[in-house]
């Protein structure tokens, strides 16, 4: 064994482990062991969201200021015990193997490859056509903050609760938050996405000041703005707990409405080395989005005031 390499067992998996001594966040003095560490023990959490959905990775074999790239696909030369789905791209009708990563042993084995970041489709197997959630991106634009986003998400959860539905919110581990909300088996892709805009139009229109549609880019100027094309298939978004490559290792991290009514947090208070301590006192606060399947009601275009 090389310096920095260990013998890793899970599930059943003999894995090798390595550069565990590699500055990956050299800002905060943060090693790919840290991190390797992390995934391990946040595992037993994270794994219900992964189950039969589809993972898409952002790596940094060298670290947060080296080079990257995404992995969509299985990479040649993976473990046979490493899961996927075959899938037929829409654009060239080309099959490609979709890694499934729903055991710690495959998470670990790609985050040493240096997979940073884990982001899940919205549906899972056996129907990928099918989506289980329904997904609201909120991004700040240039001149707005993570106040103004924290606004928007709740004049979007006072929305959802007018029509009896419940939305769950988390961080997006950068500057935004991510809104879930968990619907009931039966509708495609294309009608969450209408449904979305539809609503992202409404609310667009009754809050001016704060709400915009994204339309291309998400970022606009003052505005917060809602990517209602997140739901789409293929598209994905951060998983609840998973790092972003960003100074300081912040996490994807689930909040109360609570906290977002009481305005106080920012998204960088959730890192590597205090999400664990959170979970710890507060437990998974998430859940709620793997159950309580709710049904989409019926939404019409509302005129912008003059």
């Amino acid at each position: 064994m090389k310096k920095g390499d260990e013998i890793w067992q899970l599930d059943g998996q003999t894995l090798e482990v390595t550069h565990l001594d590699k500055i990956f966040w050299s800002e905060d003095k943060l090693t790919k062991g840290d991190m390797l560490n992390y995934y391990r023990n946040i595992a037993p959490l994270l794994m219900p969201y992964m189950k039969e959905r589809p993972v898409t990775m952002h790596i940094f074999p060298n670290g947060i200021h080296g080079f990257s790239y995404y992995r969509r696909d299985l990479p040649q030369n993976t473990p046979r015990w490493l899961r996927y789905v075959d899938y037929q791209t829409e654009v060239d009708s080309h099959t490609i193997q979709l890694p499934l990563v729903d055991n710690p042993a495959g998470l670990i084995w790609f985050a040493n490859q240096g997979s940073i970041e884990f982001h899940l489709w919205g549906s899972h197997i056996p129907d990928l056509t099918e989506p289980d959630m329904v997904i609201f991106d909120l991004d700040p634009g240039e001149s707005a903050n993570f106040t103004d986003v924290m606004q928007a998400a709740l004049r979007l959860r006072d929305t959802l609760h007018g029509m009896g539905l419940h939305g769950y919110p988390k961080t997006s581990g950068q500057t935004g938050m991510h809104v879930y909300l968990p619907i009931a088996p039966g509708y495609t892709f294309d009608a969450v996405r209408t449904w979305v805009k539809k609503l992202t139009v409404d609310l667009a229109a009754n809050y001016p000041d704060l709400i915009a549609v994204a339309h291309g880019a998400t970022h606009r100027g003052s505005h917060v703005t809602i990517d209602y094309a997140q739901n789409s298939i293929g598209h994905n978004t951060a998983a609840p707990y998973t790092l972003r490559a960003r100074k300081g290792a912040p996490a994807s991290t689930p909040l109360t409405w609570d906290e977002v009514e009481d305005g106080q947090i920012i998204p960088s208070q959730f890192t590597m080395r205090t999400v664990p301590d959170r979970i710890a006192h507060l437990g998974d606060i998430f859940l709620p989005v793997l159950s309580g399947k709710q049904n989409l009601p019926p939404l019409s275009i509302k005129p912008k005031p003059h």
